[in-house]
Order: structure tokens, then sequence, then C-alpha cells
């Protein structure tokens, strides 16, 4: 069970001046750490872009206190009030049609704004701070470099894009690992029939429970969002999608190529690639519930990354729909 540390409201009331001031803070939500902005501020948002290396028509997720403050940001619809009625605080994104108050630095040049109310008691906490009276919100896309693994630690965004002088960010909020350590749900609401744009914790069952109609993947034709890019939360080294039975094959045949494996998949494959007289570099046991693996997911990501092997093997996920924010997430980091 991950433990959450009790808020530290001194450590709130100083990224609170840093966003202030227009700096750039690290985040936990439940989902992974963000790395947060004032979204009004136009250059500090135009900063995270920087800081990761993100392409600048890439749109990011406003993070709001509460479902207030949805019609500050965007055109409210009968939808959004039912789902976030039902899910905020919580995993899931609505992208609805944008006000005026909202600057195309946030939409990546878009007429549509992506919106959430993250539940983590850290996150929750910054958010009302600094939103008060004037409904702020924070934007805050994954504190990562652009395209690599997410990181649900704060160590993850301490290696990776750290703290200055030395790195890039004038604040590190620790909060803890995250409780689900994959990306929200993210749902489109703006073209007058609901479609998933990104699959998360939030499933497409839940959604239609509530909405009461089919919530069907989105076409081509969807508003641009995070995370939908063909390659994304990738490791360096290359990693591959692999069926159970196939695993112990592939690694000899890694092998014969000179090139040592990381492997991380339920524990019977272990088993079989010992059977085979495989020695992994770094074997890790995949959890077998899919909630329990999207939160471990990124965390063994990193450190299959980490292990020096020269290539990563994945047993592929179950095809279930409860796995398919597992599966899209692992198509895009093994693409």
């Amino acid at each position: 069970m991950m433990k959450t540390p009790e808020v530290d409201r001194a450590a709130i009331e100083r990224a609170v001046a840093v966003l202030e001031a227009g700096g750039l803070v690290a985040m936990p939500t439940e989902t992974v750490y963000g790395l947060a902005a004032n979204a009004d501020d136009e250059e500090a948002v135009t900063n995270t872009y920087r800081a990761k290396g993100r392409p600048m028509n890439h749109p990011l997720i406003v993070h709001v206190a509460g479902a207030d403050d949805i019609a500050w940001w965007a055109e409210l619809t009968p939808e959004a009030e039912l789902l976030a009625r039902r899910f905020w605080p919580g995993p899931l994104t609505l992208v609805l049609r944008k006000k005026d108050r909202c600057g195309l630095w946030v939409t990546g040049g878009q007429d549509t704004v992506a919106l959430r109310c993250p539940s983590h008691p850290w996150a929750h906490e910054l958010l009302a701070a600094f939103g008060g009276s004037k409904h702020r919100g924070l934007t805050a896309p994954s504190a990562n470099s652009f395209g690599r693994i997410s990181p649900s630690t704060a160590q993850h965004v301490r290696d990776d894009l750290g703290e200055k002088p030395e790195g890039k960010l004038d604040l590190i909020l620790d909060g803890g690992p995250c409780e689900f350590g994959i990306e929200s749900t993210m749902v489109n609401l703006s073209s007058g029939r609901p479609e998933i744009l990104r699959h998360g914790i939030v499933t497409r069952a839940m959604l239609e429970e509530v909405l009461g109609c089919p919530v069907p993947d989105a076409g081509a034709d969807a508003p641009r969002a995070s995370g939908r890019l063909k390659s994304h939360y990738a490791p360096k080294t290359k990693a591959e999608l692999v069926k159970d039975a196939d695993i112990p094959a592939r690694a000899l045949s890694l092998s014969g190529e000179g090139l040592s494996v990381a492997v991380f998949a339920p524990e019977a494959v272990r088993e079989a690639l010992e059977a085979a007289g495989v020695n992994p570099h770094c074997f890790i046991k995949a959890p077998a519930d899919a909630l329990s693996y999207g939160a471990f997911l990124y965390e063994a990501l990193h450190e299959l990354d980490a292990s020096g092997a020269g290539r990563i093997l994945i047993a592929e996920p179950p095809s279930d729909p409860e796995w398919a924010a597992v599966d899209d997430r692992l198509g895009r980091a093994t693409a």
C-alpha cells in the first residue's frame, strides 16, 4: 500500500510563491507528477514547453481546484457537469470549447481546452491555495522530457529535469508515489458526441454508465491531445512487446546478437526463462491485475531502462477492456 506523506503546508506556500513569480513547480498528482505553471502566464507556460522539449502545438491540461472553475475556462455542457460530479476530484480530463480567458499558448492554438481536478491531497491543496477567487489554474504536463517515461515519484523528476541551479525546475514537491501511476482518462465533449481521446483509470464502461450513451474512441478529426502520439512514454533502451510464451526464444535470439535483456513479465515467464537456460540481466515481476499494473508500470520502466540491459522485453498484457489504458501506454512505449 503506497503511503502519501502528510501535506507540507510550508512547501505549498513556497510553491504558490514560485508560481506567482512565473516559476515552474513539479507537483504530485494521483496519476503522475506534473510540471506546473500559472495557466494565465504565457511566458511561464512557454517555459514548461522549453523545459520538457515539448512541441508548442501540443496542448496542455489546465488543472483546477474544482468543478466550479470549469465555467471560467470553458463552455460548460450537461455531460461535463455529470462527469465532474461523478469523477472529480479524480483521474478524468474533460475537453471542452475554451473561453477567451484561456490562452492559445495553453491549447496549442486550438479552440478547445482540457480541464482536470486532481485528487492527490498535495495537488488539491496547491490548486485551492493558488486558484482563489480568480479561479486560476495550472498547466501541468508530465514532469519529464518530452516523449520519455512519465514520472510516478519525485525522484524520477529529479533524475530527469532536476531542480535549479543544476536542473530546470524552481521547486519539486515530494508527495510520495502516485496512487494510479498512469495518466488520466481524457474525454472529448467539444463536438456534441462524447468520445475517448486517451484511456485511463476511468474506463469506458464507467463513462457510459454515467452518460447513458456509447462513448467510442475518438477519430482522426478529434482535437489534438496529450499522449496521443504514436511513440510516447518511451524508455531510452529499445523495448518490445512479446507474448509470454515467446519471451525465452526472443531472449535467446537477442543473446546471440550480443544483447542482454531486461524482462517485465509474470512470474511464470521467469521460470520459463530458467528452463530455457536464459539468465536475464534484470527481471521484474508484473502485477496480475490492471490497477496494480498501471500503478507500477512507469516505476518498472524506469528501473528496466536504468538496468543497463541492451533490450527490454515486456510480456503482452491481457486485452480485456479494463486493461485498455495499460495496452495504450505499452503500445506507445514500444512503438
